[in-house]
């Protein structure tokens, strides 16, 4: 099973091999992940460029707060975006339309 650290170096490597994936979003988000494997973490997209890594974000727009394990199944599909949100497994803080738009790069990055 990957881990979240796992599911942000391959965000962070899709970023860099297919810029495209951050068209027409300008974000930067932080996950505060906690349980076994948790931490904290940041994507940054710029419209055109992005990265993702360890570590918390400058200035995020959107700070998503939720549990490891939960974030690993969210980002490989086995969790919708939607229903976690509804059900309290995630906690977003600041731009909820922002939150919505990152969903489609977390799912194509971790298939």
């Amino acid at each position: 099973m990957a881990s979240a650290q796992d599911i942000v170096a391959e965000i962070n490597n899709q970023l860099a091999s297919d810029p495209q994936r951050s068209k027409g979003i300008n974000a930067t988000y932080q996950f505060d992940l906690a349980g076994d494997g948790g931490g904290t973490y940041y994507v940054v997209l710029k419209d055109g460029s992005g990265s993702a890594g360890e570590g918390s974000a400058t200035d995020p727009n959107t700070t998503i707060s939720m549990n490891a394990d939960d974030f690993v199944d969210l980002a490989t599909g086995k969790l919708d975006g939607t229903r976690a949100f509804m059900t309290g497994k995630i906690r977003i803080k600041g731009d909820m339309h922002l939150a919505m738009k990152l969903q489609s790069v977390l799912t194509t990055a971790a298939q």
